[in-house]
């Protein structure tokens, strides 16, 4: 029988007495490389009808064959299998096999099949299907260099000892479902090209790991996925190496368990990366790999790590639900980092670089810390991890913190200007270093009715803008970025029933006005207070009236203390009403002068004098002099350090003066009040 399909013959003849059928000097000089059947001259495709049949009438189950470079038809390997079935199992049994660089052109059954030796099959070349599932290694396994043009199945295949899959090549289908490795299981400089679920291994078409079992060390050392690579459910018992993998399909590491250490340094992800419900309890690194999807660690479990990452994730970061049980430092850059009811149970420092993370309902039962990491990450001393597949603004926006307990949280350099609070506990004690950013009010004139109004320039929370938008009946315009003359809507905009009302957002401020005034942060803390201020005065069900107007009338003075300008500018046209009401009417014509009266006896005897003072007058006319302007501003700036003047004045004249001696010293300590809680520290 000749080889099933033409190729290249190779120039160099093989290490074993060869066949050399069909040698052409020019063509091939090599010929076949199949090995000589024990006894003869040639190899078992090239054996004479006779002697083939002789030969393997010989053969029994278990024996050891070598068919080392012999080109095998289908029907001339189920020749050759027929002899080794057991007639008790009806699978092949098979000692120590040499198949090294045989070719198989149609289906290769050895499904079932048990290997009581070695296998080899080094730099075999399978153009049909390769089927060993179930089949049993009980030797070593070696299939370096192997060729599969078709499917690869080896569901269920147990190998006992090494497996040995470097440089294979999987054009089709790769199937290890199933299969259990208790040795060594290598897969270094493997290329996958389809889908595919096999380390270091060169895959074409299609692999699958469902359910496998890998003993020993697992070594995936450079491989390569072209298309989709299944890991679920399978079990690393020994310390497992993707080092320098490329995924370039989907890669689903599904409900994988690695008891040893896990090792993906340098990793390409070229689509999604799925570890979800992964349990990692050795050492997991990450080191300078790359996802050109999303990362899903969702629910996933890190009993011992001490280092995760520097990670570069073009899409999402997904950590909800994951739980890691010692001190953990995670870098990573990203689009999006979800921490959604992430369990951290010991300490743990997140660097984060141009990402929106995501707190919510997080568990911190020991400090964590959420830091803006200012330059790209390093890997080791002499790489920087690629952030070109991030195109979002280098910056970190924390984007939910709602109920978590921040007595245990600590944000660093972060923006939270869309950041969500309500129902967070304990946000007096939260930490907020560097420099935060938070959201600006609105900028320009606006109109309230036919009145302009200008919104004081202050910081201020999102659950605020989320309210003022919902009141003002603010339309939503998806797609489009904030408008910083519009107040920010809501996720649930326009619905008051889940937007937060003014008495919850007044508490928020209250507690954060705490927590800044705790970090000896007096100035940060004004607009906090400013905030509270602001959103009793328009509570409705919590604030009595009563309250709200004491507060309308402390926002209109003075900015509830905290607008130096604006309780100056009151000052000053107090100031000048004072003195324009004294001109005229508190201020007399002139001194009055006193008068003596009294009465002499006829008989020369003493006299009584009565002295009595005229009451101060208003003059008939010019009342508006540059010296009644005079006098009348001293009198006004007597009064604002509670002095009297000591000048006459009408009777009008002093009880304009005793209102201004209340009212201007108290607008004058509002102004020194707000300038002292901007520069108090």
């Amino acid at each position: 029988m000749s080889a099933p399909l033409s190729q290249t013959p190779p120039t160099e003849a093989p290490p074993w007495p060869h066949c050399a059928h069909g040698a052409d000097p020019d063509i091939d000089p090599v010929g076949c490389r199949g090995v000589y059947v024990p006894g003869h001259t040639a190899c078992l495709a090239h054996l004479n009808n006779a002697d083939r049949t002789s030969y393997l009438a010989g053969l029994a189950p278990g024996a050891n064959i070598d068919h080392r470079g012999t080109p095998f038809s289908e029907s001339l390997l189920n020749q050759l299998l027929a002899t080794l079935t057991d007639p008790t199992t009806q699978k092949p049994q098979l000692g120590t096999v040499r198949f090294d660089q045989a070719q198989f052109s149609g289906v290769a059954p050895f499904g079932g099949a048990q290997f009581s030796g070695h296998a080899w099959f080094g730099g075999a070349k399978f153009i049909g299907d390769a089927r060993f599932g179930g089949a049993k290694f009980i030797g070593d396994a070696r299939f370096s260099g192997a060729k599969f043009i078709g499917n690869a199945v080896f569901t269920g295949a147990k190998f006992s000892i090494d497996a040995l899959f470097g440089e294979a090549e999987f054009s089709d289908l790769a199937l290890f479902t199933g299969a259990q490795f208790c040795g060594v299981a290598r897969f270094a400089e493997v290329q996958f090209s389809g889908n595919t679920l096999f380390d270091g291994a060169n895959f074409s078409g299609g692999a699958g790991f469902g359910e496998a079992k890998f003993v020993g060390v697992a070594r995936f050392y450079g491989a390569k996925f072209s298309g989709h690579a299944g890991f679920g459910k399978v079990q690393f018992s020994g310390d497992t190496w993707f080092s320098g993998a490329k995924f370039s399909g989907g890669a689903g590491f599904g409900k994988v368990q690695f008891s040893g250490d896990a090792w993906f340094d340098g990793t390409q992800f070229v689509g999604d990366a799925g570890f979800g419900k992964v349990h990692f309890s050795g050492d997991t690194w990450f080191d300078g790999a790359t996802v050109s999807g999303d990362a899903g660690f969702d629910g996933a479990k890190f009993s011992a790590s001490a280092w995760w990452g520097p990670l570069a994730c073009a899409g999402r970061v997904d950590l909800s639900g994951a739980v890691f049980g010692a001190p953990v430092t995670l870098e990573v850059a990203a689009s999006a980092v979800s921490c959604v009811r992430t369990r951290w149970e010991s300490t743990a420092t997140v660097r984060v670089r141009r990402a929106e993370v995501d707190l919510s309902y997080a568990v911190l039962a020991a400090p964590v810390a959420v830091t803006a990491h200012p330059a790209p990450f390093n890997v080791g001393t002499a790489r920087i991890v690629d952030e070109t597949l991030l195109t979002g603004p280098d910056r970190v926006r924390v984007t939910s913190v709602q109920g978590v307990d921040a007595a245990h949280l600590v944000l660093t350099d972060t923006d939270l200007s869309d950041c969500l609070f309500s129902g967070a506990f304990h946000l007096d004690q939260l930490r907020l270093e560097g420099r935060t950013t938070l959201a600006p009010t609105p900028t320009g004139l606006h109109r309230r009715g036919i009145a302009p109004i200008r919104w004081t320039r202050r910081r201020s929370l999102a659950e605020e803008h989320h309210w003022r938008a919902q009141s003002a009946r603010q339309p939503v315009l998806a797609g489009v970025p904030p408008n910083p003359r519009r107040w920010r809507t809501g996720p649930h905009h326009p619905d008051p029933a889940r937007t937060p009302d003014p008495d919850d957002v007044a508490a928020l401020y209250r507690q954060l006005r705490k927590a800044f005034e705790d970090g000896k942060n007096e100035p940060g803390a004004a607009d906090f207070y400013y905030g509270e201020c602001e959103m009793r005065r328009h509570d409705r069900t919590g604030t009595p009236k009563t309250e709200r107007r004491l507060l309308w009338t402390y926002w209109a003075l003075s900015g509830y203390g905290l607008r130096a300008s604006r309780a100056l500018g009151w000052l000053a046209a107090a100031m000048l009403t004072t003195i324009l009401l004294l001109m005229a009417f508190g201020l007399p014509a002139a001194s009055p002068k006193q008068e003596a009266t009294g009465t002499v006896p006829a008989n020369g005897g003493s006299v009584t004098l009565v002295i009595d003072k005229q009451d101060p007058k208003n003059p008939a006319k010019d009342r508006f002099t540059s010296k009644r302007f005079d006098k009348a501003f001293g009198v006004t700036l007597n009064s604002v350090v509670f002095r009297s003047s000591g000048q006459d004045l009408t009777t009008a004249g002093t009880y304009i003066e005793m209102t201004s001696r209340i009212l201007e010293p108290a607008l004058l300590a509002l102004a020194v009040l707000a300038i002292r809680g901007r520069i108090k520290r």
